[in-house]
């Protein structure tokens, strides 16, 4: 952003130290400024200073203030609400908002045993507590007026390291730092939240171990360069800059340090599981399909089969750790997806039921160069509903743990990145739309279309479902059990649609099909309503389709994830980085599925409308105990 004449700032503290050197600094460019703080005195002269610095940018011509003073507490949140209020009111809008007000605490930690003003619990109100709400209140402002803004917040060096005299200052403005980098995913929305961290006088807190002992303090030139620099660089956000006291300014942690840290993606611990040995038994459970039936139950059954060893030369077998579930389970069991009648496709039983799964790889064959066993594993592969499997090692994705997260991320991830990315061509400021979008895909839509900058629209069944999806981040959640999709639709969205990832079809189908934007891209992912108990896929015919496409510019685009296997590893990776750095989010469906033979009642489970999150089974109670533990 570039800091030019006629953007506003907000800056709470204001009216001293710090925020006043910034509320001074930022009118000198012309800036119009809200000075927030509790002291009227002060806090009316700084914004009269900054009205002067102002002058020679707007000297008479203005019909309002250049700066002004709003009295506000930071810990009372409707004070806070107020002086946002105000200086909307005044300036139409907010570019750059600096939380710089703080206070430390004069009663020593374990002597604090007061309510008021000077408890620790007031401390982490105005240092943490107050910073997460005006952070909040700028970002709502910004999003509503569809302009880029900036926000900073005050940290400091003693939230990067431990503070001896002051540990609640030091843990408060630790938060304040994590806070901040944790919100670098509005950047898609050009919208920048980055932290700048002072380095700590020494000649004021000398409990303060871990810094030089020279007594100097940074200075506001450059405390003030430090914060230009943010806002102006548009390569920051989440960004931590540290304000040293020989002028150094730094980014934290290095890159160095930031390659390190995303190369590590959180896991559980395998413990014996993995390891270079793995116990291989000579034979294994695994489901099959031994009738072709719309009903799951009664298509499959457990079996144990041999196993035959050595395995081929250029394959691997792979313990399978957990599979996942996926509402096409009961369509592959009664054809496996082949073509031909009834009786030809019967000719090739039995089928192995089970898309995907994730493990570790047992044994290798004797051409296989690339792996090694106890290397975990991912497969998109049928037969995964099976304590082994051996499959081409040209399949194998190797994976840093055999969590249930990477499970998800394979067909339900997969698909939503895909399908959006490269079938529906999806771009920033769109509306998309996702149905049975607390689903296993469903969850991936809803997050990856917000990352990339879309308002997006999710429709679920239940209230516990339109909570997990407010928590991904969906602007709005029609449960359909509560308000009819239709009416909400063509009443607050008359433009229509410019992506639809509908995996309901049926009723649903027809309600978001006219509900699709002119130039709309309709992407088929399922037709989870049409199976039906005991029955399975029922078909449906949509009459005069084909007129509304040609009209209305319209495009419905099937998509079937096994067309699009080459790049399958790029948007895997893609997502793991995401989820590595906290900015995806998986939901894994908190009822367990432990063993081969309970595939059949997760199948069932997915399709009674219960679910929430992808639906995995366990296929090792050991390792299901291990990761509970």
């Amino acid at each position: 952003m570039e800091l030019k004449s006629g953007l506003s700032a907000l800056v709470t503290g204001g009216a001293s130290g710090i925020g006043k050197a910034l509320c001074l600094a930022l009118a000198k460019k012309g800036i119009f400024v809200t000075v927030v703080d509790t002291s009227v005195e002060k806090g009316e002269e700084v914004a009269s200073l900054s009205q002067k610095e102002n002058l020679k940018f707007h000297s008479g011509s203005l019909k309002f203030p250049s700066a002004i003073f709003a009295r506000c507490d930071v810990s009372n949140q409707g004070e806070v609400a107020s002086a946002f209020e105000k200086h909307v009111e005044v300036y139409g809008g907010l570019d750059i908002c600096i939380n710089s007000a703080d206070i430390e605490t004069s009663v020593p930690f374990y002597e604090d045993e007061t309510n008021g003003s000077k408890s620790w619990r007031h401390a982490v109100n105005v240092n943490l507590v107050a910073v997460i709400d005006c952070t909040h209140k700028a970002i709502k402002i910004m999003e509503g007026a569809k302009k880029p803004g900036v926000v900073i917040n005050l940290g400091s060096t003693s939230g990067l390291y431990p503070m001896i005299s002051d540990p609640i200052y030091s843990s408060s403005k630790g938060g304040v730092v994590m806070f901040t980098r944790s919100l670098s995913s509005y950047k898609e929305k050009g919208i920048r939240v980055n932290v700048l961290c002072p380095e700590i006088n020494q000649a004021k807190h000398v409990g303060f171990q871990f810094l030089n002992l020279n007594g100097s303090s940074t200075s506001m030139d450059t405390l003030i360069q430090g914060a230009f620099q943010l806002i102006t660089d548009e390569s920051k956000a989440g960004s931590c800059l540290l304000i040293t006291n020989n002028g150094g300014l730094e980014y934290l942690p290095t890159s160095s340090q930031e390659e390190k840290n995303l190369a590590v993606i959180p896991s559980r611990t395998v413990s014996s599981v993995v390891n270079s040995t793995i116990e291989i038994p000579h034979s294994f459970e695994q489901l099959i399909i031994h009738t072709l039936s719309r009903n799951f139950r009664n298509a499959t059954r457990t079996v144990r089969a041999p196993l035959k060893l050595p395995i081929k030369a250029d394959h691997v077998l792979l313990k399978v750790i957990y599979a996942g579930v996926n509402a096409g389970d009961v369509e592959y069991s009664n054809n496996g997806y082949l073509s031909g009648t009834k009786e030809e496709i019967s000719s090739k039983l039995p089928f192995y039921p089970g898309l995907e799964a994730v493990g570790i790889i047992a044994l290798v064959g004797d051409e296989v160069k690339n792996l090694k066993v106890g290397t975990p594993a991912a497969i998109l592969n049928i037969g995964a509903y099976s304590e082994f499997i051996m499959v081409p090692s040209e399949i194998i994705l190797p994976v840093e743990s055999p969590y249930p997260e990477v499970v998800a991320m394979l067909a339900s991830g997969l698909t939503a990145s895909i399908a959006l990315k490269k079938a529906a061509r999806m771009e920033s400021g769109e509306t998309v739309l996702v149905t049975a979008a607390a689903g296993g895909t469903g969850q991936f839509a809803v997050q990856l279309a917000k990352l990339a900058g879309n308002k997006v629209v999710a429709t679920c069944g239940s209230k516990d479902k339109a909570t997990f999806l407010r928590d991904l981040g969906a602007d709005r959640v029609i449960n359909y059990k509560d308000e009819s999709v239709t009416d909400v639709l063509k009443k607050e969205f008359p433009k229509g649609a410019d992506i639809i990832y509908e995996s309901v079809g049926g009723d649903m189908f027809d309600s978001c099909f006219n509900a699709l934007a002119t130039f709309g891209r309709m992407l088929v992912i399922g037709t989870t309503s049409q199976y039906k108990e005991g029955i399975g896929h029922e078909p449906r015919n949509y009459p005069g389709i084909c007129d509304i496409l040609h009209q209305q510019s319209k495009t419905v685009i099937g998509f079937n994830l096994a067309h699009y296997h080459d790049v399958w590893k790029s948007h895997l990776d893609s997502m793991v980085h995401l989820f590595s750095i906290g900015k995806l989010k998986v939901g894994i469906d908190p009822k367990s599925f432990v063993g081969v033979q309970s595939v059949v009642d997760a199948v069932e489970h997915i399709h009674s409308g219960k679910s929430i999150g992808k639906v995995v089974v366990c296929m090792d109670p050991n390792f299901s105990q291990q990761a509970a533990n």
